[in-house]
């Protein structure tokens, strides 16, 4: 799961980045209770069937036969063998996840999974994600942003753009953009055809302050004079509370979800073969198949993915936990998907739906992989959970400590309570 999101505004003291950027990647893996982690960077989500089925067989090769979604539609393989580093990159450039060694930490761009499919955005961002991908690999000074630097590019509906990513890119009405910087409340209005030109001078203007400052920061919200006032506000819609993407059945494709962003290789190739040439990972953690027919969405149900809406498990997250990670104090995936199911059972799912927050269940203070916005934290303590709201800055009515028999009830109540 990625790192929690810092808590710094815009203006605030800058965290302490005495330390480098252990941020994991497909060469850099990192190493975890449960055996090494490859995190595969996937710009817009992007995966052809060929590119799918490679990550499933790589699973099983030389993993635990998983694979992990995150928060940014990124993909993580788990259980991996020290060794296998050369076996796993040559398997990734063969059908070209590794366009770049050098840059291949820095590929972070999130897009609107939706965009093209319906009615409801302003532009096909995917040639942005294209073109931004092929300029940042092509630029020599892009190595030097941090695997966390994030980019978002949002057709104008509001669901990446709630991401609060370090450079985000709005598409308007009329072919015009926004380019919004950190969690600015305003955007700056960028031509059509410059916007990818425009957030590549954003980020590289982030280095170059860095740089005069003899600072070291990952996001640009760290260096407040980047962030100017700017002078057009933001659409309404593009706030932290934007709803993610609806699974089922969708105009021009489908849309399932994971649960905890896992599955195996045998869903994975459920996927493939329910698709039309093309997936798109979402940031919360679901896949879009864009060009799928409706009547394949029974065969993707079979297969254990998510495909009805007003369920328990909607919206709900959680951290790696024990057994994969050392500093986890409960097995939180495990008590999290009792929880839920007890609150599908009693009937909660209406209550603790897309009416409601997000809830993210964390094993440690890090709170690991956590939602953007307002969301109901579920902290394990070591002797039950810690339910409160918006984890570590405001609680709703107190923190509320529960044993794992009380847990569904406390998260529904705080789902339903701050609607």
């Amino acid at each position: 799961m990625p790192p929690t999101p810092d808590a710094t505004a815009p203006g605030a003291a800058v965290p302490d980045r005495g330390r480098a950027d252990a941020c994991p990647g497909a060469l850099r893996l990192h190493t975890a209770d449960d055996g090494g982690l490859a995190r595969v960077r996937l710009p817009g989500g992007l995966l052809t069937n060929r590119q799918a089925l490679a990550l499933a067989e790589a699973s099983q090769a030389l993993g635990d036969g998983e694979l992990e979604t995150t928060s940014r539609g990124n993909v993580q393989l788990r259980g991996l063998a020290p060794d296998c580093g050369t076996e796993l990159a040559e398997r990734l450039r063969a059908v070209g996840l590794l366009p770049s060694d050098t840059h291949e930490r820095v590929r972070n761009i999130v897009a609107s999974p939706l965009a093209g499919l319906d009615a409801l955005g302003n532009a096909d961002v995917q040639a942005w994600v294209r073109e931004l991908d092929a300029r940042l690999c092509a630029s020599e000074w892009a190595a030097g942003l941090s695997g966390k630097f994030l980019f978002a590019l949002d057709d104008g509906r509001g669901d990446v753009a709630a991401l609060d990513a370090d450079v985000t890119l709005i598409a308007a009405p009329g072919g015009a953009a926004l380019l919004r910087l950190g969690r600015a409340d305003q955007g700056h209005p960028v031509e059509a055809g410059q916007e990818v030109a425009a957030a590549l001078d954003a980020a590289r203007a982030f280095l170059d302050a860095l740089r005069r400052g003899g600072r070291r920061a990952w996001h640009l919200r760290e260096v407040p004079e980047l962030l100017p006032a700017g002078s057009v506000p933001l659409p309404p819609a593009c706030t932290p509370s934007a709803v993610a993407a609806p699974v089922g059945a969708l105009p021009g494709g489908l849309s399932v979800g994971m649960r905890f962003g896992r599955a195996s290789a045998a869903q994975w190739r459920a996927l493939v073969a329910a698709s039309a040439g093309e997936l798109r990972l979402t940031p919360w953690r679901g896949a879009v198949l864009p060009g799928a027919p409706a009547d394949r969405l029974p065969a993707l149900a079979a297969a254990g993915f998510r495909t009805g809406q007003g369920s328990a498990w909607e919206r709900a997250t959680a951290c790696t936990g024990l057994p994969g990670c050392a500093k986890s104090l409960a097995d939180v995936r495990s008590d999290a998907a009792r929880a839920l199911d007890t609150g599908a059972r009693a009937g909660s799912g209406e209550d603790a739906g897309t009416g409601g927050l997000p809830v993210h269940w964390s094993g440690c203070e890090r709170r690991c992989g956590h939602p953007a916005g307002r969301w109901v934290d579920v902290l394990a303590t070591g002797h039950g959970y810690r339910v409160t709201v918006n984890g570590p800055t405001t609680t709703a009515g107190g923190p509320v400590d529960v044993r794992n028999e009380e847990m569904a009830e406390a998260v529904a109540e705080a789902r339903r309570t701050t609607k």
